[in-house]
């Protein structure tokens, strides 16, 4: 799980001072977070951050939920 995050996600002191950001991109994960804490869409997300894909998105949501469950499960 961490290998496909890994691909997803990356962060280097390059970009943004190391801030997460969607691999291939300058996109900081976490406005994908804040978007949809806002109550926006993906497909919002999307539009206003075309530099990402649907399939990103959706991949790092999924693995994130992932995560979140499993450590639930240990907790």
């Amino acid at each position: 799980m961490m290998d496909i995050m890994d691909h997803l996600i990356t962060s280097s002191k390059n970009v943004l001072g190391g801030t997460p950001v969607f691999t291939g991109t300058r996109v900081p994960f976490q406005s994908l977070i804040d978007y949809l804490e806002a109550g926006d869409s993906i497909d919002t997300f999307l539009e206003d951050f075309p530099t990402v894909t649907r399939e990103q998105v959706i991949v790092a949501l999924e693995t994130a939920k992932e995560a979140f469950i499993k450590v639930q499960l240990t907790a």
